[in-house]
């Protein structure tokens, strides 16, 4: 009877342990099936984050091109107003002439009119005395030959003078038409100038505002674009440790298969790691406890203290410490969190406190702060 049920004890032992190789050869078919779609997925993330950076070069290298459009745009509108300035200036003298030619118009007209009343006495003077009755009146008045000869050179001095009279009417009048001709002519060009430089400041301007516009749109359309690289190298590295959990879960499938005691387990954290052990007793260095919080590549710029991309390695061991209680460069080993480099320093970071390196906002959340034992390793 004990042997029967040695037998059915060993036979159910027998069919547990069959059955919990292949639940475990199910398992670690899922684990790979699921490292496999990481991988994908991870690629594709690459891919993407790749091709939107080219994207964002490519919008870059135009809105340079259109910024120096711009420049070139609104030098010509400046050498423009230069030339109206002058333009105004000139259209301003001009004027000035103009006013000029004006007040010598009437003072020609009234010195045409002024000669104009003389005209017509001495006109008066000849219709009452012709020139033969002048000449006879002067003969019998004159006292002696010498005083006729004066008369009759007084006589002709007053025709000469009527014939110079004529003369200078018709060279003022001439004048006057010769001055309002230039006037108008100076009038015409100064206007089409005008004109003209009017013209095309008004398409510089049009062409400024045209290339604004399109500036803009540009640049709204580079934001998008790294919003989207942000949201595709956010989601890569969420991948990244997805895929670090399924790598970790199938080495622990792998190492609980193998036949050894089983050994109590850490308590989870938020943080996975390879190298969260503590350093052995033989690695020295100076320990401490400090309050640490978390923060990510996308909280602060992406160039650390020690010169490290952290937007480039998000998923780098890096700590934030204060050089006067942890020197920069050293390796530090972080209770919870593994071995890190003391590359990057912070406002806040004062004394015994450091900020740790974390890929994504719910790694960093899930951190918070904590009161953590660290050993400044030699």
């Amino acid at each position: 009877m004990q042997n029967s049920m040695k037998r059915i004890i060993l036979a159910l032992l027998t069919v547990l342990l069959c059955m919990s190789g292949t639940m475990t050869a199910a398992y670690a078919q899922t684990d790979n099936e699921a490292l496999q779609n990481a991988k994908q997925q991870l690629q594709q993330k690459q891919r993407l984050v790749e091709q939107k950076q080219q994207e964002q070069q490519s919008v870059n290298q135009e809105i340079e091109k259109i910024q120096q459009e711009l420049q070139s745009i609104h030098s010509f509108i400046t050498k423009n107003q230069e030339q109206m300035a002058a333009t105004e200036k000139k259209i301003a003298a001009v004027q000035e002439l103009i006013e000029k030619k004006k007040e010598e118009i009437v003072a020609l007209e009234d010195n045409i009119l002024g000669r104009r009343d003389i005209m017509k006495k001495r006109a008066v003077a000849l219709q009452q005395n012709d020139s033969v009755d002048m000449i006879i009146n002067l003969f019998f008045e004159s006292d002696s030959i010498a005083d006729f000869i004066q008369r009759a050179s007084a006589a002709s001095t007053l025709i000469d003078a009527d014939k110079n009279i004529l003369i200078a009417q018709k060279e003022d009048l001439q004048q006057i038409e010769n001055d309002k001709k230039e006037i108008d002519a100076q009038e015409q060009v100064l206007e089409q100038e005008q004109s003209n430089l009017a013209a095309q400041q008004q398409e510089l301007n049009k062409n400024m505002q045209k290339r604004q516009s399109v500036l803009a749109n540009m640049q709204k359309k580079y934001e998008q674009i790294a919003k989207q690289v942000k949201l595709a190298e956010q989601e890569k590295a969420g991948i990244q440790s997805q895929l670090k959990d399924i790598q970790a879960k199938i080495k622990q499938g792998q190492d609980a298969a193998k036949p050894r005691p089983v050994t109590k387990q850490p308590a989870a954290t938020s943080v996975k790691s390879t190298n969260e052990s503590k350093p052995s007793a033989t690695a020295g260095g100076k320990e401490m406890y400090v309050s640490a919080t978390a923060y990510t590549p996308y909280d602060s710029g992406s160039i650390t203290a020690l010169g490290y991309n952290i937007k480039k390695n998000p998923n780098m061991k890096l700590i934030a410490v204060d050089p006067r209680v942890i020197p920069l460069g050293k390796k530090v080993w972080v209770e919870g969190y593994g071995v890190a480099i003391a590359g990057d320093t912070g406002g806040a970071i004062k004394g015994h406190k450091i900020d740790i390196l974390l890929p994504t906002k719910n790694a960093a959340y899930q951190w918070g702060r904590r009161t953590v034992k660290v050993i400044v390793l030699n």
